[in-house]
């Protein structure tokens, strides 16, 4: 029987060798899974020798991530600002740029720098992180989540329900096709990689769903879409918060000054890229309902 620790050396080292990134760390996740302990807890047990029905598993997880299965997938979850998820081939894998961005929202509530809102809609929310940490910050908000994919929503349903969230309302809809009522505030996470760099992603990120990643020639058609449609779907004064691409940031501000946003601003990601676009919209003013003359009812009636 091989110890804790050679299996986590000789698994790291099968890991590196197959271009995986941080190999040690991955194959601590890996074993921490099989053996139903924390990471952590592995350095308390390296002399530990480990039984054959330990390591067939162990073989099974080591060779489909050396294949470029992600982590969190092989793993069945990953933490999202403290929120267990469930993370699969449905939607996006949820990625710390984006857990940063709700971290800051809800600091910024939290201190009285942005006032809390009484809806929020989540678009194209995918595994429902951003939607569900909210609706789990904000218990008082209104929070809807919606996605153009019924897989995506499907596993949003998932994680709402464990994480015992089911008052958030989902709807399926190609943007704002189906979505009733105004908001708040409305945050986003749309694709936007450009078309011809879908290809180049690495192997892990690839496997996400091609619908979640492909924005378009320059990355900016969805976000385009979204800027054009989203002042209707806002109560005045309502806010927006888009995640982009790493060289997006100051074209999609642009865009949103353009279609009437006002205090825009771009705020950086802990990489120090300038990420997340944020703006106030005054508010356009709901389309009127049409009266019917008398003389129409009369006829309708008739």
């Amino acid at each position: 029987m091989k110890s804790l620790l050679e299996v986590l050396t000789s698994g790291a080292a099968y890991l590196q060798k197959h271009g995986v990134d941080e190999a040690r760390l991955n194959m601590e996740h890996l074993l921490a899974h099989v053996l139903g302990c924390r990471r952590l807890d592995l350095y308390l047990r390296f002399e530990e020798r480990l039984h054959e029905e330990t390591l067939v598993p162990m073989r099974d997880l080591l060779k489909r991530r050396g294949e470029g299965v992600p982590l969190q997938h092989l793993l069945g979850t990953v933490d999202f600002l403290g929120h267990e998820l469930v993370s699969d081939h449905r939607a996006l894998i949820p990625r710390p740029e984006t857990e940063h961005l709700v971290d800051w929202l809800i600091r910024e509530v939290k201190a009285n720098r942005m006032p809390k809102p009484a809806s929020v809609l989540d678009m194209a929310t995918g595994s429902g992180c951003i939607g569900l940490a909210l609706a789990a910050a904000w218990k008082e908000s209104r929070v809807q989540l919606a996605d153009i994919s019924e897989d995506a929503l499907d596993l949003a349903r998932l994680n709402a329900s464990r994480l015992k969230l089911d008052a958030v309302h989902m709807v399926r809809s190609d943007l704002f096709e189906k979505v009733p009522g105004r908001f708040d505030f409305i945050v986003s996470n749309l694709p936007y990689i450009p078309t011809a760099e879908v290809a180049t992603l690495s192997r892990e990120v690839r496997q996400d769903p091609v619908l979640a990643l492909d924005g378009g020639p320059d990355g900016l058609d969805i976000v385009r879409r979204f800027l054009d449609e989203v002042p209707k779907h806002l109560t005045p004064g309502g806010g927006i918060a888009l995640e982009v691409g790493d060289d997006q940031g100051a074209r999609t501000a642009a865009l949103a000054e353009a279609a009437g946003f006002l205090e825009v601003r771009v705020i950086p990601d802990l990489a120090g890229i300038q990420r997340f676009v944020l703006g106030v919209h005054p508010g356009v003013p709901e389309e009127p309902v049409e009266e019917v003359s008398a003389e129409v009812a009369e006829s309708v009636e008739a």
